[in-house]
């Protein structure tokens, strides 16, 4: 089987693996049909990440189950399949409390798409083995297209939870959105559907901002602090100087999340948010736990994740084509 390899800066290449076998009873192995990078992938390939390399790379896609072992309830061979970027095993104390990036029963860390917390392989893979299948793969919906849920292994997920459960805690709140990628545009598409009163996105591109328009946000190409402007403030640029901004802009005990993956150190205006009144949170998303209710939502018909596609591109091209510059692409393989 063939792994695509990041191997430098803007440069990806297949490589050969040994073929995939299942471990366990509990596992399955699944083909990847409709992938695609994460945000941070993006900051890979740009030669910003903390890792060297080679190694193999990706982890957001909708896959088919080939194989499942004998103890595998929830999914059987030919099912499609979101599947997560963390590795868990879905009953240690931290899975059962929702915390499944943080899994006990792996190594700290383990995820797809990097060598950390072990090797665990890329979902830009022919194959990929799921270690524990009941667990962590979650069925696709029946009508939902694999293409525009192609993110919903971390970015699609993750924008949920950035904004949704505080928006039902406070309705009609005023969002801002600081990014660069899919993830604030996700973020957009959902405070909308969810009653946002009002969404600004901040993002220099235009046409990230036109896609924003189509959701129904104000749109602006830089951030002029907006003093208690915001009741919850999203930052996804992984660029400190526009996290403090977000945080300026926060109304009196706003909530600013922040999915940035800041790569180099900044400082923040810690004497404001004190005044104000900030809870802001930096992590890494626990995204097994809120993969089913994003993908609730994306089958109401509410939202269009759709729009954030920029391009769907053959599976074969995917050394040549993942390392241009493109905002969502969506590599699909046919699914025999």
């Amino acid at each position: 089987m063939r792994e695509l390899t990041y191997v430098a800066k803007r440069t990806v290449e297949w490589r050969e693996a040994p073929d995939l076998k299942l471990q366990s009873d509990g596992e399955a192995i699944v083909a990847p049909v409709a992938a695609t990078p994460c945000d941070v992938d993006s900051s890979i390939l740009a030669g910003h990440g903390f890792i060297d390399p080679p190694f193999a790379l990706g982890h957001e896609c909708v896959a088919r189950v080939v194989e499942t072992g004998d103890a595998v309830t929830a999914v059987t061979p030919g099912d499609l399949v979101v599947v997560p970027w963390s590795i868990n095993c879905g009953s240690c104390d931290r899975c059962r409390a929702g915390l499944t990036a943080h899994c006990s029963a792996v190594p700290y860390m383990a995820m797809y798409g990097a060598p950390i917390g072990g090797s665990w392989g890329g979902l830009f893979s022919d194959l990929v083995r799921v270690p524990y299948a009941d667990a962590m793969l979650v069925p696709l919906p029946a009508g939902l297209d694999p293409v525009a849920m192609a993110s919903a292994s971390d970015n699609w997920s993750l924008a949920w939870r950035l904004v949704a459960p505080h928006l039902k805690a406070r309705p009609g709140a005023r969002v801002l959105v600081v990014a660069r990628g899919s993830i604030g545009l996700y973020v957009c598409d959902i405070a909308r559907a969810l009653g946002a009163s009002d969404v600004l996105y901040v993002d220099p591109q235009p046409e990230h901002r036109a896609i924003a328009r189509g959701y129904g946000a104000a749109t602006a190409d830089a951030l002029e602090p907006i003093p208690q402007g915001y009741d919850i403030a999203v930052e996804a640029t992984g660029r400190v100087d526009q996290l403090a901004l977000a945080v300026k802009c926060l109304a009196p005990e706003g909530i600013c999340e922040s999915a940035g993956n800041h790569f180099r150190p900044g400082e923040l205006p810690l004497l404001d948010m004190y005044l104000t009144g900030v809870t802001l949170r930096i992590a890494r998303d626990n995204v097994r736990a809120h993969i089913p209710d994003a993908l609730e939502l994306a089958a109401s018909g509410k939202v269009a994740p759709e729009k954030v596609v920029s391009h769907v591109i053959d599976w074969e091209d995917l050394p040549t084509a993942l390392p241009e510059k493109h905002l969502k692409p969506v590599f699909v393989r046919a699914d025999d």
